[in-house]
């Protein structure tokens, strides 16, 4: 996985000597990157083509290690028939005895002579011995970890590869680049070698954060959820061994906090060689965290000024930190390093350290980030009282730049200690109220809305006890606009928007109540209130902001209007108020109304059909969003998620998949839930199903918490069960769909679309049905069909679009939905599918081309093998450029059954099934197929358990699957099983 390139150079390199020009490959890497395992694939495609495989390793056995130990163990996997070639060098019973006899040794002043005779009549016998192995078949030397190889070792390497010429030989040489200080004598001879012609060095790097999150989900098996997967990735820095270990060791536990002790040992290892000058430095550097400066590290170590730069200089060149030049400080080679380090810790010291950090980060208060150290060393180095304050404090400060998760944490942390401090109020400058009110609103920026809704719910409650009127009322104001954010249960944000109504009504105009009118105004809208009534208190509210000074309520106030303008299609208006309304926002500094207008903008955009305008609008919003640190927050979520969404359907299929990729860095559960439901469209549509499954396990949960949410995910699953041909799940999840669609909003337009797909469910099953010759099937087939048409007719009859009218969209998938009836009934007209491809020529690509194939078929019943032919290219075309494998195969299907050209393309059915598994993993996974487990598996194929559990994840790499019966299911579906 992740490693294709390297691959590709290693198949390279082999090709090359066994057309006869010998080749050496320094494989370098950190330790545990996948060097043995890289080697291990070119050994196992070496050897099934043929070639012979020697393989030698290195052991760390101290300065002087064993005397030529790899290239003994490369003599000792000779066969009995090669024994004789060895014979023949009498010079090669120093490595083997029991092959050969070894010359006499020389003693006397004639010593040394003999022995340099010696040492190169072995260098040439070894190398004679190679080239002759490499007449009969090509020779593959690997030389492993070759950093800890003996002065003899590398010279003796030193001369294999400098005389590689035409032989059919290759060598391939790991070693550890985090092992090279710089003094190790490997280095020189390195710089040698790279020279030579024949020889090349390949740099084996960490995963990427995406190849480590896919690494360890193969790993896990479905064993973890996603979070825990996406920190165990985050934890192992796209290092495979570590991500193993911790795979291994927290797949039963409830927290990645404890390292596993075998990990950590090996982490240590390197520590403990050093000096004890160095071990305290870094000890002291752990506690700083993944990297302290050097400044900061000179103030509070023990040691004198000579004595730390000393320690520092062993700690750099043994690779356990790493100075960054231009930032004047020190990094830890590896997180886990680090953490492996502060664990080591005793009690004692490590509440000495901190306090000796948090003394200094005091000291520099008014720095950056001075603030959050001092509120971190302080809690653990127990001094409550002045992590609290320090705490409100960095809170402030990483609102201040944008970053509201940073200040949410510092906040929650804040709160967790006011119980505990003597007099909070004082020691914070802060009362618990303001503080709660705080929290409440960093978790809506940060997107955490379920916590929002919490927060708030504690501050009505302390607003409740004491608060003058205005303040409770804009708690409740809050609680209110939080619980419809959440979509939570809308008469809890009614009843507390009209409890803060009547604190306010009868007081003067004030920003308060313009907020509390603006919200009730939103909160009516999703009530069974008159339009113009909630249209009032919108009114009212703007009337109450313009005369009270309250630009935000006043922006907030606008954009309401302005969906009102669209309910009335009056969508020109509409804008005109949305932009107006954004630009007062900008004005007042209201960051989240601003991006309300954003998404509303982009909405209006969406739903007149003007999808290319619509994304411009929609990729500046992002933009805003993302510069003012609030992507994640309700409106910047909105509008990342129409960004996936309007590229989807206007073919931008590469780039709605770039635009739900996830960053990095921690995002709320609900956002990246959200942002995968959006996914599945791309995904389904290239028929990329097992990653679909994948997804579903991993996010089914939180899906299954937002009823809204599963209204997107079911229609996805609903068109790959239709294209798997099974149309019978393809209802039941639709069916499903429009249950919790019509509990929410029985007549919303969302109907319309997973009304279609419905009759499109029912249209298949009935045409089962009807080709298994079962005619009561195929009339309740029928029947369910033709109620959902109803169900999609009464939706535009008695619905309320947002636009004051049915947009293009929703009039496309009726058009669909009306053609879709007559194939159900078993008239396939033309006319009603050329309806349909004018109607989604609006700018759904993917659609327009899918009701193309349908009216190919429509015409070529009909007659016209020409009409047929050019609608069939045309959705060809379509198909082949979004890489929609389902739809593009369908329709080569469709061509050959039908007997119509289509250009170049080769109809399916005559496509070669390209089989990317090697013989082995073919024979893995068919017993994996038969119910085997990986130790049957192994016992059958004479292998270890181990060597199974390789092919297994090589096997789900290559089928992009997540778990073993993924990767059964996906190759009987590509037909690599039989």
């Amino acid at each position: 996985m992740g490693r294709s390139s390297q691959l590709r150079r290693l198949r390279s390199a082999l090709q090359q000597a066994q057309r006869g020009t010998a080749a050496a490959v320094l494989l370098a890497g950190d330790a545990g990157v996948g060097k043995s395992r890289m080697v291990a694939e070119l050994s196992e495609r070496a050897a099934a083509e043929g070639a012979r495989v020697l393989v030698g390793r290195c052991l760390d056995a101290g300065e002087t290690g064993l005397p030529y130990l790899p290239y003994v163990e490369l003599l000792g996997q000779l066969g009995e028939d090669e024994v004789p070639l060895v014979k023949a060098r009498p010079a090669l019973g120093r490595l083997a005895p029991d092959m050969v006899e070894a010359p006499p040794r020389v003693s006397g002043a004639d010593r040394r002579v003999e022995q340099d005779l010696g040492q190169l009549q072995l260098f040439d016998a070894v190398h004679g011995l190679i080239t002759e192995l490499a007449t009969a078949s090509c020779v593959v030397v690997v030389l492993e970890d070759l950093h800890w190889a003996d002065s003899s070792t590398r010279y003796l390497t030193s001369f294999l590869l400098s005389r590689l010429r035409s032989q059919r030989v290759l060598v391939v040489a790991t070693y550890r680049t985090d092992d090279l200080h710089r003094r190790h004598p490997l280095r020189p001879l390195l710089a040698e070698l790279v020279r030579l012609p024949a020889v090349e060095r390949l740099d084996l790097a960490p995963f990427d954060a995406k190849e480590a999150r896919s690494f360890v989900s193969q790993l896990a098996e479905h064993d973890l959820p996603e979070d825990k997967i996406a920190e165990i990735a985050a934890k192992s820095e796209g290092n495979a061994f570590f991500a193993e270990e911790l795979v291994a060791a927290w797949a039963g536990s409830d927290s990645c906090r404890n390292m596993p002790t075998g990990l950590a040992d090996v982490l240590l290892a390197r520590v403990e060689a050093l000096s004890p000058h160095a071990q305290q430095v870094v000890r002291t550097a752990s506690v700083a965290g993944r990297w302290v400066r050097h400044t900061r590290l000179q103030e509070v170590s023990d040691l004198v000024e000579a004595d730390l730069e000393a320690a520092l200089r062993e700690a750099v060149a043994h690779h356990v930190l790493v100075f960054s030049e231009g930032e004047e400080r020190y990094v830890f080679r590896h997180a886990l390093l680090r953490e492996a380090v502060y664990g080591d810790l005793l009690p004692g010291e490590r509440v000495r350290l901190h306090s000796a950090y948090a003394k200094n980060a005091a000291s520099t208060l008014g720095q950056r980030g001075s603030a959050s150290a001092l509120a971190h060393h302080s809690l653990e180095s127990h001094d409550l009282p002045r992590a609290l304050s320090a705490s409100v404090r960095a809170a402030s400060e990483a609102k201040a730049s944008g970053a509201y998760a940073e200040a949410l944490y510092y906040y929650e942390q804040a709160l967790k200690l006011w119980q505990a401090v003597p007099e909070p109020e004082t020691v914070a400058d802060i009362d618990e109220l303001s503080l709660t009110r705080k929290v409440a609103y960093m978790a809506s920026q940060a997107g955490e809305v379920d916590r929002a809704v919490a927060y708030a719910r504690s501050l009505v409650r302390l607003a409740e006890e004491g608060s003058d009127t205005d303040v409770t009322a804009d708690s409740l104001r809050m609680y209110a606009q939080y619980q419809l954010w959440a979509e939570a249960k809308l008469s809890i944000a009614a009843d507390a928007i009209e409890r803060a109504w009547e604190l306010v009504r009868d007081e003067p105009d004030n920003g308060v109540k313009a907020w509390v009118l603006s919200v009730r105004s939103r909160v009516a809208t999703h009530m069974d209130v008159p339009d113009e009534v909630a249209m009032g208190y919108a009114e009212e509210a703007l009337r109450v902001a313009k005369a009270s000074g309250a630009p935000g309520a006043e922006a907030d106030a606008q954009i309401s209007l302005a969906i009102f303008d669209e309910y009335a299609a009056r969508p020109e208006k509409a804008r005109e108020r949305q932009l107006i309304a954004r630009d007062r926002a900008v004005e007042a500094g209201a960051l989240s109304v601003e991006l309300r207008a954003w998404y509303n903008l982009c909405v209006n955009l969406y739903d007149q059909g003007e999808l290319t305008r619509a994304l411009t609008m929609i990729d500046e919003g992002a933009a805003r969003a993302e510069q003012v640190g609030l992507t994640w927050s309700v409106y910047g979520l909105e509008v990342r998620l129409l960004q996936v969404v309007v590229r989807y359907m206007l073919g931008d299929w590469d780039g709605a998949e770039a635009a739900a990729e996830l960053p990095g860095r921690a995002v709320p559960d609900l956002a990246a839930a959200e942002v995968a439901a959006a996914d599945l469209h791309v995904k389904v549509g290239r028929g990329r199903y097992a990653e679909v499954r994948s997804m579903l396990r991993q996010f089914g949960e939180q899906w299954r918490r937002d009823p809204l949410t599963l209204v997107l995910i079911d229609p996805c699953v609903t068109e790959m069960e239709l294209w798997r041909g099974r149309p019978a799940e393809a209802a039941a999840r639709i069916e499903n769909a429009l249950r919790v669609q019509r509990e929410y909003d029985e007549w919303g337009p969302r109907g319309i679309w997973l009304g279609t797909l419905g009759v499109v469910s029912y249209t298949e099953l009935a045409k089962q049905a009807r080709q298994r010759g079962n005619a009561e099937a195929e009339q309740e087939a029928v029947r369910s069909g033709m109620e959902m048409l109803e169900f999609v007719r009464d939706t535009v009859r008695l619905g309320r679009p947002r636009s004051g009218q049915l947009g293009p969209e929703g009039r496309a998938w009726v058009a669909r939905a009306e053609a879709e009836a007559l194939r159900l009934r078993g008239r396939n007209d033309p006319e009603a599918w050329r309806e349909a491809v004018r109607a989604f020529g609006y700018g759904h690509v993917y659609q327009e081309a899918v009701a193309r194939w349908r009216l190919a078929d429509s015409l070529l019943q009909a007659g016209d093998r020409e009409g047929a032919t050019t609608e069939l290219c045309l959705a060809h075309e379509v198909a082949d450029r979004l890489g929609a494998v389902p739809l593009r195969d369908a329709l080569r299907q469709f061509a050959k059954r039908g007997r119509l050209p289509l250009g170049e393309a080769v109809p399916a059915q005559e496509r070669p099934v390209v089989n990317p598994l090697t013989p082995r993993e073919r024979a893995v996974l068919d017993l994996v197929a038969k119910g085997n487990t990986n130790r049957q598996v192994g016992e059958a194929l004479y292998i270890s358990e181990k060597t199974v559990s390789v092919h297994l994840t090589r096997i789900m790499a290559k089928l992009r699957a997540g778990s073993r019966t993924e990767a059964v299911a996906a190759a009987y579906e590509r037909q690599l099983l039989s």
